[in-house]
């Protein structure tokens, strides 16, 4: 089965991972822009970074048949440096015409804090400004529901945000109520150790079905797993969900959701399904 992984960070990923992920079926990836395992330090870094994701990964990407696609930001880590992160969110516009990007993302809060909240506003208002497409970052652990709250409160607050544009990630059984009623996307990260596995992502699709819901491996520098999305499939499949409910939340609501963009070019792959593994 082809699916697309709307939230993994190839960054921090070898190039052995790109050809496990063509293999397993992954016909196209997103990959917001996040902490690089520490705080950077200039304006000049990030530009650096934003190089990679619109030269660098694409290029590896397709290499092994894959569509790379990206979203620019501050990410909340590092978002406590005001400063910084204007001087940053105002670089942004050199890249925004590059033909693999997305949007604005992943913003949100990490520790909830009020100058997490400042650039996070700082960054809707940009989004907003130039008509770009938006991906969320909630926090972790118990942070969390307090977290998603805050970010809903503040998106709900302004009404020029098309909720429809809008992705909130790494929901989970406790989260995914509020944000599927306000009328967002959610996404659901597959991690070994936090956030979902898939057996929990199975149970929520389950619960409320795959309207608006997608799932995503994150894939990056802490323990993760690239293939989280087939061993979602598998969860699926081995409940004895059918092709069709598996095929909408793995790749049809990315498709729907990226679609939004007029960067997103998709071209379906044309090698039959059952060549996948």
């Amino acid at each position: 089965m082809y699916y697309i992984d709307p939230h993994i960070h190839m960054v921090s990923r070898t190039t052995d991972d790109y050809e496990t992920l063509a293999r397993m079926g992954c016909a196209a990836l997103s990959e917001p822009a996040f902490w690089a395992g520490f705080d950077r330090g200039s304006v000049d870094g990030f530009r650096d970074y934003f190089r990679q994701l619109t030269e660098v990964e694409p290029k590896r990407a397709a290499a092994v048949g894959i569509q790379h696609y990206t979203w620019l930001c501050i990410n909340a880590k590092e978002a406590e440096n005001v400063e910084l992160s204007r001087d940053v969110i105002a670089m942004i516009p050199e890249f925004l015409d590059r033909p693999n990007v997305l949007g604005i993302g992943e913003i949100g809060l990490n520790k909830n804090t009020r100058n997490e909240s400042i650039v996070f506003l700082e960054h809707v208002e940009f989004a907003v400004r130039h008509e770009q497409q938006i991906l969320i970052h909630t926090p972790h652990l118990e942070d969390k529901y307090m977290g998603t709250r805050m970010i809903l409160d503040m998106l709900i607050d302004d009404s020029r945000v098309d909720r429809s544009r809008v992705l909130v990630d790494h929901v989970e059984e406790h989260t995914v109520r509020p944000v599927l009623e306000a009328g967002f996307w959610a996404g659901m990260t597959l991690y070994p150790v936090t956030k979902c596995t898939p057996a929990r992502a199975a149970d929520i699709i389950e619960m409320y079905g795959p309207e608006r819901l997608m799932v995503n491996s994150a894939g990056d520098w802490g323990p993760s797993k690239p293939t989280a999305v087939p061993d979602f499939i598998m969860e699926m499949r081995r409940r004895g969900h059918s092709h069709a409910l598996i095929r909408r939340v793995v790749y049809e609501n990315p498709l729907e959701f990226f679609g939004q963009s007029a960067h997103f070019q998709f071209a379906p792959p044309d090698v039959p399904e059952a060549a996948t593994v």
